[in-house]
Order: structure tokens, then C-alpha cells, then sequence
């Protein structure tokens, strides 16, 4: 059932990331773009959406003591600004600002047949991966300082 749900709320985001033209990127980097060819449309879409997410948020997460399908809700209770949050930050910022595509219409994309966004996709994978290592070499050498 679980996988099912997921299924059916990854095929909504995807449709939902394409009506609003997310997986444009020329669109994209049209709403980026505020010196320019400014776009403030995709601006009424993330408004939305935090306004979905902000009210099932508190709607479901503060008033639950566990979600439906699941014994636990999986929340972040780690509030520190580090490192790696600045870093990844920065990467994806610059990335989504160069190209006009994150990962979640990048695999949207990818689900259309684009074959030229497949390149961007596989650097995505690798980056992902890299980031994945840097991050497990990181912990065990500060693992190591505290023994």
C-alpha cells in the first residue's frame, strides 16, 4: 500500500511540476533572471505549494502522534546551519541558476523522452554520488577525532 501512495504522489508531482512549467527551463531562468526578462509567475507556484505543504504540515504533523501508513513521522530535529548545508546549498543554488533544472523536474524531464536533458541527469547521479562519499569520508574522520 505504502508504495502505491508513493507511486501515486511521485506521478502528482511530476504532473504538478509540469503544469506549472517547471521542467521549462527557459521558464526557469526567466523567473531567475529579476534583472531581466524577469518571469514572476513560478513565484505564484512556490507560494502554493508552501501554502499545501505549511498547512498539512500543521494540520497533520503537530496534531498526529503518527502519520497513516507508518510508525513514525520523519522530521528533522538537527536546526544547526553547517558546512555542508551552506555548501549544498550553494551547488544546487548555482546549478539550478546556470541550467534552470533541479532534480525533481530533471527526472520529470528525463520521464518525457528529452534525450537532451540525459546528460544532465547522469552529472546529477555522479554529483549525487561524489557528494555521498565526501560526506561518509567526513564522518569517520571526525569519528576518529573523538575516539
Amino acid at each position: 500500500m505504502k508504495l502505491v501512495i508513493a507511486l501515486i504522489s511521485g506521478v502528482l508531482f511530476g504532473v504538478g511540476l509540469t503544469i506549472a512549467q517547471m521542467v521549462n527551463p527557459a521558464k526557469v531562468l526567466n523567473f531567475l533572471d529579476i534583472a531581466g526578462h524577469w518571469d514572476p509567475s513560478l513565484a505564484l507556484v512556490m507560494a502554493s505549494a508552501l501554502t499545501i505543504f505549511g498547512s498539512g504540515y500543521f494540520l497533520l504533523v503537530q496534531t498526529k502522534d503518527k502519520p497513516l501508513l507508518d510508525k513514525e513521522f520523519i522530521v528533522s530535529k538537527n536546526k544547526k546551519i553547517d558546512n555542508s548545508l551552506v555548501v549544498g546549498a550553494t551547488v544546487f543554488g548555482l546549478g539550478w541558476g546556470l541550467i534552470g533544472i533541479c532534480p525533481g523536474p530533471a527526472l520529470a524531464i528525463l520521464l518525457t523522452g528529452n534525450m537532451k536533458f540525459v546528460g544532465f541527469f547522469i552529472a546529477m547521479l555522479i554529483g549525487m554520488q561524489v557528494a555521498q562519499k565526501i560526506s561518509k569520508t567526513n564522518r569517520s574522520k571526525s569519528n576518529m577525532r573523538i575516539q
